[in-house]
Parts: C-alpha cells; structure tokens; sequence
C-alpha cells in the first residue's frame, strides 16, 4: 500500500486510535498520520483547500497559526480594492508560513514570491502552489531580511508580513518591535520595493502603539470571525510618511451584520437618563478594539450611558426606525430593558424576585464578574442578561434586559 492510498483509505480516521494499529508495510506512518490530522483541520478552517485533491499539509503547529480561509479570503478582498486600478504586477509574502494568505492573495499577478526560512514548509509550498492555481510563484526558501538584501531594483505592488508574536522562550509580545521580523526595522527598505506593506498582527497588540512605530499607515482592519477578535491588518502606503488619522475598518465576518469604517472620535453624547423599555446596545469585539465606539455611536445617534462604559442607548421607537434603515442588522449585541436597579438590598431584592440565574456582564464598574454573581447569588445562564454598569451622573446600577433578535 503507498502513503497516498493509506491515506485516501484513513482520511476520516481517529489519528491517535490509528497510530496504535499495526502498518502496512511500506507505509510512512509519521507522515500519514500528520496529513491526516493536517486534512481534518482543514476541513474545518479551510474547507474550500480540504476539497484539493493532493494537498500536502505540515506539522500541527502551522496549522494551528495559519490563518482561515475566512480571514484569507478577507485580506484578498483588501488587495482588490487596493489594486482596482493597477495592474497585478508582483505580490510578495515574506513569511510564506504553510501559505494559506499567499493561496488567496497571489492570485491573479503576473509574478508571486513565497519567502519562508523553514525548509520543510517551502517544500510544501512547491507541492501545493500548482495545486491551488499558482504554478509560477517562486519559493524562496530563506529569511526575509536575506531576501531583501538580495532584491535592490525590483517595485512590487504588495508586501505582506505576519511576524511571529512570541519571542525566543515562546512569550506571546505586546509591540510590533518585540515581534519577529521586527517590521518597523525592515520598513525603510520595504518601502522602497512597493506601493503598499499589509502587515497582519495579533488582536492583542495595541492599534495606538503599532501606528507610533510604523509610518504611512493608511488603514487599520480589525478582523473578527462570529464576534471574535482574530487579527490586525495595517496598510501602509509607501508614498507618505504621515500616519495621523487611518481608516479603521471594523469587520465581523460570516455574520449580516455591517462593517463600521471610518475615523476615531470622542464621546459625542450622554445619555442623561435610562428607563425601562429603553434599548442598550454593545458594540462587537471588532468596533471596540478598534477604539470606535463612539464613532459607532455617532453614525447611528446613540447616547453613551457613560464616556467611559461602552454601552450605548436609545429609546425602542429609535431602534425601530434604526433596524429599518439597517436590514443587515446592527454591528452590535442588542438589548431591551426591562429594570434598573441600584444596589441598595431593597432595589436589588427587587429586581431579582423569582430569579436565580443570568448571564452578567461588567462595564466600568468596580468588582469582577465572579464576586459580583456570588453576591448577587446569580448562576450562569438563562434568558435574562445583566449589566452591572456607571451611569453619567455616577451612579452605580444594574440593568435587567432580554436580548433582541438583530437579524
């Protein structure tokens, strides 16, 4: 039996359970076992790769850090807004990884690089590339500080990087310095062999602190999946050196709801009172971390319950001309009020009558979620949805509400 009939054979096999078999003979069994586990995580974080017949894939670890086919197909949408009226000359990846962004985002130009130090992981690129539909991009199998140093003339349209965020003893890094390769070092350089560096980095990097140390950033993408934060994107045109105010686009994939773009601006208004039936809405993980609450607040005349809480409100009639207008929904959990409590014993009494479970939430307010539920004698879950928040006068409340269907 060869590896590729063991394989077609096992595909949907447990690995552990198989590895414990005896093997045909002639059989790599370290390597068939990883194809396979590599083949039954592609299924679910790229499914559309799963389908290719031949596809080799690596370790377990790159799997793990390679990006979805989601975000993938993301950054390619980036690249055809960005080259809408250029023609796709030569796209660059300095950190070629397994190659699930460069798969997406080459497609189309006339030459693509692939740069990557791990050798084991250019062969598999050379396997792959023909497969995906890219039989002429060049693999370069070395680092990308010794692939530039080689390149002096060459003007390519797009440079990506996704710098490791761990340092040598494998601590997850907080700035775009301490990340590997250190891209605010290599950006002179790169800005003289392209229009525009998209560089990806990790949602727990600081959006304000990566714009100090990289010049020309002109866009910032905060993409999440299904509410959930997965990545920086930074454009950086390489034709200015000016830095002050990019466009944040705040994206939330596979889900209707809109994409918030635009500038960060400053609490505009407060909302001077909250009342039963009144709608309150978080903004989703993108629009926050992306510090554009407030500009979210604006777009859809919102008040702050407080300038520092993040949760926003207006009254049921508003909302209702609000989802009208917004047929994809709000980018934003959306909640209706059904009783303000503060904490004095009687208030609360009150407002947990009959109730012995709810999912609770903290915003500007002084204790944690677990001390607070045990105060308050709450379990998880349920219907009900609490906030434990800061009004604008100060004043500390908890807010009972049910959650509204937001398409």
């Amino acid at each position: 039996m060869t590896n590729e009939e063991f394989i077609q054979k096992h595909k949907d096999d447990d690995t552990r359970s198989l590895a414990l078999k005896k093997m045909p003979e002639g059989v790599d069994v370290t390597w068939c076992l990883e194809q396979i586990e590599g083949y039954q995580t592609a299924l679910k974080k790229l499914p559309r790769l799963a389908a290719v017949e031949g596809l080799h894939y690596p370790a377990r670890l790159s799997m793990e850090q390679c990006s979805s086919e989601t975000t993938a197909m993301y950054k390619r949408s980036v690249i055809e807004r960005l080259m809408s009226d250029r023609t796709y000359s030569c796209y660059i990846d300095l950190t070629g990884g397994f190659g699930i962004d460069f798969a997406y985002m080459a497609q189309g130009f006339e030459h693509s690089v692939y740069v990557e130090r791990q050798e084991k992981l250019c062969e598999i690129a050379k396997h792959n590339m023909p497969l995906v539909g890219l039989p002429k991009a060049e693999v370069r199998n070395m680092d990308c500080g010794e692939f530039l140093s080689t390149v002096h003339t060459s003007k390519a349209d797009i440079i990506f990087l996704d710098p490791a965020r761990r340092d040598e003893k494998g601590r997850k890094t907080v700035m775009v310095s301490d990340c590997t390769p250190d891209v605010g070092a290599l950006l002179p350089k790169l800005k003289t062999l392209c229009k525009y560096v998209i560089v990806k980095l990790s949602p727990m990097l600081d959006i304000t602190q990566a714009l100090r140390e990289l010049s020309g950033v002109k866009e910032v993408h905060i993409v999440s999946v299904k509410g959930e934060c997965k990545e920086l994107l930074l454009v950086i045109d390489s034709s200015d050196e000016d830095n002050t105010l990019p466009l944040r686009y705040c994206v939330n994939l596979e889900t209707p709801h809109t994409s918030l773009i635009g500038e960060v601006v400053t609490c505009h208004k407060v909302a001077e009172r909250v009342t039963e039936g009144d709608i309150i809405m978080e903004p989703n993980a993108s629009i926050l971390k992306g510090g554009m609450q407030h500009t979210f607040a604006a777009k859809y005349g919102l008040k702050a319950l407080h300038p520092m809480t993040n949760l926003f409100t207006c009254s049921n009639e508003e909302y209702e001309a609000l989802s009208s207008l917004n047929k994809e929904g709000m980018p934003a959990r959306v909640f209706r009020i059904n009783a303000i409590a503060d904490f004095s014993k009687s208030s609360l009494k009150t407002i947990l009558k009959d109730t012995t479970q709810g999912n609770l939430t903290i915003r500007n307010f002084p204790s944690t979620v677990n001390a607070l539920r045990k105060k308050l004698k709450l379990k998880e879950g349920g219907k009900d949805y609490f906030f434990a928040t800061t009004l604008a006068d100060g004043s500390h409340v908890l807010i009972k509400t049910e959650k509204v269907i937001n398409n």
